[in-house]
């Protein structure tokens, strides 16, 4: 028989299953959705990175129309999964960022009103513990179903982070689009201190394509650098030492070529490794402030429109372990320019000491 005559071959027991689950989301069929994603959640575990790249996609557009109280984080994870194993991130980001925000909102608007209806002193529960119940309305002051809405976002604002970071850390234009809308309510639920958001947070406030006017201040020279993909100051700190240390624009010791490689190479370690960076500088805030390693490259203060940064001799000698924050998300540092001395001193007069050495 030729060819062009063969019968065509079934579906992937992946595709039937996400196929399945799509129609019973539209359908609203409660009973058949938890059926279908217990059906998608076990084919995914053997499916193939060639059946996972297009399922991406599709499971994450679901996220809007799935049952509020039904396991939502997981189907983002599934989704996040599948970006790990090569779906595109920008394909699934809307979905599972919008998940996200609405999560994080209806988890401040949890914590609102169980302080508001509480006692002074009246501690915000734990997001372990089994906080539906019947006398939940009552203390919310809401019905039934958007409390147990509200209390499970409460709950599961932490297992957004997994979804949430597969797409982050895997595009720069994802971030662009929806770190500043997210980063205010990933901070506030956070400053509530009953969840854990760091990775979260991170990821959301990485400055990418940023430029970053440094001053060294024992020299009194400056400088025009660009940044990106950073994830914390550790990192940040160690590409501006090989950058001006090593480009031997500033005096100093340049880090080594093994902690270049593990805050730049696009290939993540495996696993934590034992290479040690130590500081070159003491980094600092156009006021003297300190700008602290265990920061993000977002805390520098913009002056003029511009993160403005200055370099000082470092008050003790630092080093951490080189391995970055995020092991997926490869650093940038580029020197774009060298101030002339007049420009160095404009700059410098917009500090707290107002000039250079």
């Amino acid at each position: 028989m030729p060819v062009i005559f063969k019968r065509r071959q079934a579906a992937s027991g992946l595709n039937a299953a996400v196929s399945a689950l799509e129609q019973a989301v539209a359908a609203r069929d409660g009973a058949r959705t938890e059926r279908a994603f217990k059906a998608t959640m076990k084919r995914l575990k053997s499916a193939a990175d060639t059946e996972l790249a297009p399922t991406g996609p599709r499971l994450a557009a679901l996220l809007p129309a799935f049952p509020p109280t039904g396991p939502r984080p997981m189907l983002a994870t599934a989704a996040g999964f599948c970006v790990e194993r090569g779906a595109d991130p920008t394909a699934c980001a809307k979905p599972i960022l919008g998940g996200v925000h609405r999560d994080l909102l209806d988890a401040l608007e949890f914590a609102r009103r169980w302080t508001a209806a509480g006692e002074t002193g009246d501690a915000l529960p734990k997001p372990d513990e089994r906080i539906v119940g019947d006398a939940l309305p009552a203390r919310l002051g809401c019905d039934a179903p958007e409390a147990t809405r509200l209390a499970l976002a409460w709950r599961s604002a932490e297992e957004w982070q997994p979804p949430a970071l597969a797409v982050l850390c895997r595009s720069a234009e994802v971030r662009r689009r929806h770190g500043s809308e997210l980063l205010p309510a990933c901070r506030d639920l956070a400053a509530l201190r009953r969840h854990d958001l760091t990775c979260l947070a991170h990821a959301l406030a990485v400055l990418d394509d940023e430029p970053l006017v440094v001053l060294h201040r024992p020299t009194g020279n400056g400088f025009e650098v660009r940044i990106g993909g950073i994830g914390d100051n550790f990192q940040l700190h160690t590409l501006l030492a090989h950058v001006l240390v090593g480009g031997g624009h500033v005096p100093g010791t340049a880090p080594s070529a093994e902690s270049v490689r593990l805050a730049t190479d696009p290939q993540p370690a495996r696993g934590r490794t034992g290479t040690v960076a130590t500081g070159a500088f003491e980094l600092l805030a156009p006021d003297g402030g300190r700008i602290w390693n265990e920061g993000l490259p977002a805390d520098i203060p913009v002056v003029e429109g511009r993160r403005l940064l200055v370099l000082d001799e470092p008050a003790y000698r630092r080093s951490w372990n080189a391995d970055r924050f995020f092991p997926l998300l490869p650093g940038t540092a580029e020197l774009t320019g060298v101030l002339s001395a007049d420009e160095a001193r404009t700059w410098f007069a917009r500090t707290s000491s107002g000039e250079g050495t």
